[in-house]
């Protein structure tokens, strides 16, 4: 039976990146169907809605989803009442029950000195940002006057249980759990659920409570101090678009969204850059695709379960900046058809 894989351009450079990444992805899986659907602001200006119910029940009878970008000034509103492109993309995690995003940050020493930070202090980095998606104030109750907003933060003990559990599962040696909890009640029911989690499930790994804005000075001064770091919804947003700056540039870093991989039926992952659309530069060809394709490595691993393929992906994005390779957020030349030779070529 061919594995079905979802696609979604998106806006931007999405198209740009996707197709090359689609390339890639045939090449380790040679059985695969690919089924591409419209999305985001593309999907607003063709059906009025950033997700409709025909791509979401595409993916959710996929066996991934492979997303490249949404959203632009085009689509850029305050009012409530107007279709927003990233609207599609909360809706598309809810409807496949995906709460786990994994952000996994590992600055290539060929791109050391590529980093804003002194390589003394990116040197060796190796974390994983693990961030709760379905909580949180995002998907409070929100309500506006003229004169006033609220957005309404709210944490269940079942999610942030199910959360830990992936962040201790996905720990070498340590988690360090991001939280507010000296200010938020949801914080402090955050933190004490982690802790009981820790001790009934997993005593063996170290776990840390960190206040997050001593967690984001730290991710900037001492990033080895890291292995995984264990946040709620808006934290984790900023926290793993700050860690993008270890690398050297936003466009380096992929994702993984997944769900409860043990209930019965097809439970597929979002694969996406973390990145956005990039509109000042669609259409030109100068788009770095390579978190693009490191995503496609995490949907081979996570998605797929095919870890050798997705080491080898890694290793010839990696191999590729070795010997040269450098788009233009990284300082370079190269175009997104070169940056895709180059790993190509890495392959073998």
């Amino acid at each position: 039976m061919a594995t079905r894989i979802v696609t979604l351009p998106g806006d931007g450079i999405g198209p740009e990146i996707l197709a090359p990444a689609v390339a890639l992805l045939e090449r380790f899986v040679p059985d695969v169907k690919v089924e591409e659907h419209v999305f985001g602001g593309a999907s607003i200006d063709a059906h009025g809605t950033a997700l409709t119910d025909s791509t979401l029940a595409a993916c959710q009878s996929a066996d991934a989803v492979l997303l490249a970008a949404v959203g632009g000034p085009k689509w850029d509103t305050t009012d409530p009442d107007q279709p927003r492109p990233e609207q599609g993309l909360l809706g598309l995690r809810k409807g496949l029950g995906l709460y786990a995003n994994l952000r996994p940050v590992r600055p290539l020493p060929a791109l050391y000195d590529a980093s804003p930070l002194r390589r003394e202090i990116i040197e060796g980095t190796d974390l994983l940002v693990v961030r709760e998606l379905t909580g949180g104030i995002y998907f409070g109750e929100k309500s506006r006057s003229a004169t006033s907003a609220t957005d309404v933060c709210t944490y269940s003990v079942h999610e942030i249980e199910r959360i830990a559990r992936v962040g201790f599962g996905a720990a070498r040696s340590k988690v360090a759990s991001v939280d507010k909890a000296n200010v938020l009640e949801t914080s402090r029911l955050w933190r004490e659920t982690v802790k009981r989690v820790h001790a009934e499930e997993f005593p063996h790994i170290e776990l840390e409570h960190v206040l997050v804005d001593n967690a984001a000075m730290q991710l900037v001064s001492a990033p080895r101090r890291f292995d995984v770091i264990l946040t709620e919804n808006l934290f984790g947003d900023i926290l793993s678009d700050e860690a993008a700056m270890l690398t050297g540039s936003i466009g380096m870093l992929p994702s993984a969204s997944i769900g409860d991989t043990d209930a019965p039926g097809p439970h597929p992952g979002l694969f996406e850059p973390v990145h956005g659309s990039a509109p000042d530069i669609a259409g030109q060809g100068i788009a770095n695709p390579l978190a693009m394709f490191l995503s496609v490595a995490l949907l081979l691993r996570h998605g797929l379960t095919l870890e050798s393929e997705a080491l080898a992906l890694e290793s010839a994005v990696d191999k590729a900046l070795d010997q040269g390779l450098r788009t233009r957020d990284l300082g370079g030349t190269a175009s997104t058809a070169e940056a895709t030779e180059a790993v190509l070529a890495a392959l073998g």
